[in-house]
């Protein structure tokens, strides 16, 4: 059965702006929180696995800069903010240790992959291109989760503390993301 609109239901433009302006930010934030990682962590033993998530995260931002391009969306007006709070996450985790930094890249990643599963959802069959795109991109998120498990994030000292702060404050960035 189709889905009819009703009063108050966002037009599919709108839906299509709203995702693109929060993915973009999201894949912003992404970066910012392994630089700062990074900047703490850039000579120990997990580097290497926090480069590599870093430049996915950075070709996933580079789609969606294009998206907003292509699409004549603008982006979040909180990016200021996503700027410097994206790096602090990053440092402070990677600062309690790098099983922190993980169990951060676990909670930020399993509330991506509900975003996206919701927006792959809300997206109408003449969005196809888009949500393959977030598919691939949401599987390469979990494969990051996946990589924070294996290297002990789950184990980070007050980890359902730790992860349960991140997770609040990325679905608030979410939200924020997709209305300013």
């Amino acid at each position: 059965m189709t889905h009819m609109r009703r009063p108050g239901d966002p037009l599919a433009a709108d839906t299509v702006a709203r995702t693109v302006r929060v993915d973009h930010a999201g894949e912003y934030g992404a970066v910012r929180i392994y630089q700062g990682q990074l900047a703490v962590l850039g000579r120990s033993g997990v580097a290497p696995t926090l480069k590599h998530m870093l430049e996915q995260e950075r070709q996933h931002l580079s789609h969606f800069e294009g998206e907003l391009r292509q699409r004549r969306v603008r982006p979040t007006a909180l990016l200021p903010l996503w700027h410097v709070a994206g790096f602090a996450l990053g440092a402070a985790t990677a600062l309690m240790g790098e099983k922190a930094a993980m169990a951060c890249t676990i909670a930020v990643e399993e509330t991506i992959d509900e975003h996206y599963r919701s927006q792959h959802a809300a997206l109408g069959p003449d969005e196809a291109a888009l949500k393959e795109r977030i598919d691939q991109f949401r599987q390469e998120e979990l494969d990051h989760r996946d990589e924070a498990e294996a290297r002990g994030g789950r184990e980070a000292p007050g980890y359902g503390l730790l992860y349960g702060a991140v997770r609040t404050g990325s679905r608030l960035a979410i939200w924020l993301s997709e209305r300013v």
